[in-house]
């Protein structure tokens, strides 16, 4: 489920780790490696974590509502209200064929997520819910539509959790990653909305990407001196050490992908290190990332040094 930008990103973040070392603590660059390729392996598998136990806290939520409606009609009065609470939304369709995905569900027995999740934000987040126009208007229509069951399902994880400060903090507490896998757990949740019939939740990462991954982290570090031959001419009035550093780590992972990934396209690897570098670099980076890569990839193209596989064959 993870894409490839996922990947790079995580790699890039694994090779910046190792980028202020000192002269002496280069001297063990072997042991360090290892190191940080175990902790890309762990990030990834972080994100893997982040996914599953948002889906969780969606799912809590979405049936907090046969909670509220058993606990309001246990009051020794309860009003008319509170006998007729609607729970139309724990019959979502896309609720019940997540509880009833089995790669879910071992997901979350394996993961032992259910001790991580807090009543108090379920309970919270349900009621605010509760008073949401969009909630309202779902609840009262008494026709059950797909379209509106997922509507409804990405206005929770969109509209409220995300935007819930106390949220917010428990996820950035108790997950390192939260603030670089927000988006690609929001990217997730989407395909999820889209296909859910089709997502596995213990195939987070293939063994052929988790291979792209390792490959694309080793190459950059243990060829660094090769690459940055090529890229330090191109960087023409620019002092290399002037260069930001996540720009630098970006075209030597660049530059390694059109030398030595021959599956995948150039123009792919240098789209994909533009939009990169954009978010995650400086104001100008994107821009200087598609004029040093453009240049390489014209010089190594003259010289029959790009080897490319077309997939299609």
């Amino acid at each position: 489920m993870i894409s490839r930008r996922n990947i790079r990103v995580k790699v890039m973040q694994a090779l910046y780790g190792l980028a202020s070392f000192t002269l002496e603590e280069k001297k063990n660059i072997d042991t360090e490696k290892e190191k940080e390729l175990k902790l890309l392996k762990s990030n990834i598998y972080q994100a893997s974590d982040l996914f599953n136990i948002s889906m969780l806290y969606l799912a809590k939520i979405m049936s907090y509502a046969a909670v509220d409606a058993q606990n309001r009609g246990s009051k020794m009065l309860p009003t008319e209200a509170d006998l007729n609470v609607n729970t139309k939304i724990t019959d979502n369709l896309f609720l019940i064929e997540l509880m009833e995905n089995l790669s879910f569900r071992k997901c979350v027995s394996e993961g032992h997520l259910e001790g991580k999740i807090e009543q108090d934000k379920v309970k919270k987040l349900y009621q605010l819910l509760s008073k949401q126009e969009e909630y309202l208007a779902y609840i009262t229509n008494e026709e059950r539509d797909k379209d509106e069951d997922r509507k409804i399902m990405k206005y929770i994880w969109k509209d409220l959790m995300l935007e819930d400060e106390d949220f917010q903090d428990y996820m950035n507490d108790n997950f390192d990653s939260w603030e670089d896998d927000r988006e690609l757990t929001s990217m997730l949740i989407e395909n999820y909305l889209q296909k859910p019939k089709k997502v596995n939740f213990q195939n987070f990462i293939s063994t052929e990407k988790m291979e792209y991954a390792r490959e694309l982290f080793i190459t950059s570090l243990e060829k660094e001196a090769v690459l940055m031959d090529y890229i330090q001419p191109k960087l023409k009035n620019w002092d290399a050490e002037r260069v930001a550093m996540i720009d630098l780590i970006l075209l030597r992972m660049g530059l390694a992908e059109l030398l030595f990934f021959p599956t995948i396209p150039t123009k792919v690897t240098i789209n994909e290190y533009i939009e990169i570098a954009k978010k995650y670099s400086t104001d100008q980076s994107g821009q200087f990332i598609n004029g040093v890569l453009d240049n390489l990839l014209k010089d190594l193209t003259e010289s029959n040094k790009i080897r490319k596989i077309d997939r299609n064959k």
